[in-house]
């Protein structure tokens, strides 16, 4: 079993990898937030940095690609090649409202002609691996079936399953069933995503279906850091002075290279909407973190509830 870390726009960026992988480890590879695309190639030099190999030493990497247009996908896939790597991920799942009405995806879902015209453009041309990012259809489940034979035309590396619709997002029961349908309807190596969000999730899902090649977990490693995939901290969600050693020295390493105080507090107060998860009292914790203004006042909290509480 391998597990995956999934990409999440505007936390998991290489600041965050680095760091986690420093903590906790565990992770086979690090899916990257999405880039975008023009003629060109990559967009932003934001995106560049993010995936460039130097910013992500001793990582294995996969960069993630959004697009519905195939010349761009090749230009953005050939520079990352130039940049050393082997597989590229094709984004069939992000449910937002403004990449959907673009036709970029999930938003592609809906549309199987052009979808197939992106597929045929670029697994005919792209000098390295695709893998597939997907859900299970955009309206309903019930489309999945003919989702997976389009999968099954071409030669997908790996394909990633989020098992919600796009109009579900990231809300409701998953659709289990859609992955059973997989599991039997394809050749194509599977990874499971979606609410696994302990140990006995992921165990479950290893038993049920063996030959499944991985599972991509995102919130389950931002609410308990190593919970799978690490022998060393297997099952023990409790190691919380490590919790709080790894936040600390997130907000430094932010500090270094965010502008203003403000723009760290929010990316603190963002993760640690999550990690209060893999703590006592997590819940009043927070209450506490979100009312503070400035880092200072942040870092005295943080300091008094570890000192206070989880020092031996």
């Amino acid at each position: 079993m391998k597990y995956y870390f999934a990409p999440l726009e505007g936390i998991t960026g290489y600041i965050f990898r680095c760091t986690y992988n420093k903590y906790f480890g565990g992770i086979d590879a690090y899916y990257t937030p999405f880039v975008t695309t023009r003629d060109g190639g990559i967009m932003k030099n934001k995106e560049k940095r993010d995936i460039q190999p130097s910013n992500n030493p001793g990582l294995n990497i996969v960069p993630q690609i959004m697009t519905k247009n195939p010349k761009e996908f090749i230009q953005a896939a050939k520079h990352m090649e130039d940049m050393g790597y082997q597989e590229v991920n094709l984004n069939l799942g992000c449910p937002s409202g403004t990449v959907v009405p673009k036709g970029k995806g999930s938003g592609l879902l809906k549309n199987p002609d052009e979808l197939r015209l992106l597929l045929d453009g670029i697994y005919s041309e792209c000098p390295i691996s695709i893998s597939i990012k997907s859900r299970i259809g955009f309206y309903s489940a019930d489309e999945f079936p003919d989702i997976l034979d389009i999968y099954n035309d071409y030669p997908v590396k790996r394909l990633i399953l989020h098992l919600r619709t796009r109009e579900e997002f990231y809300s409701g029961d998953i659709h289990s069933e859609a992955y059973e349908y997989a599991y039997a309807h394809t050749d194509i190596p599977l990874v499971y995503n979606g609410d696994l969000l302990s140990i006995e999730d992921v165990k479950s899902v290893e038993n049920k279906y063996p030959d499944t090649e991985g599972v991509m977990i995102g919130r389950g490693y931002l609410m308990r850091p190593g919970f799978a995939g690490n022998e060393r901290l297997l099952g023990n969600y409790t190691d919380i002075n490590r919790v709080f050693d790894f936040a600390e020295e997130l907000c430094l390493r932010y500090e270094e290279v965010l502008f203003g105080e403000k723009s760290v507090l929010f990316k603190m107060k963002e993760l640690w909407g999550h990690l209060k998860e893999s703590i006592p009292d997590g819940d009043e914790f927070f209450k506490k973190i979100k009312k503070t203004k400035h880092l200072d006042e942040y870092k005295e909290i943080i300091s008094l509830t570890q000192n206070s509480s989880y020092k031996p």
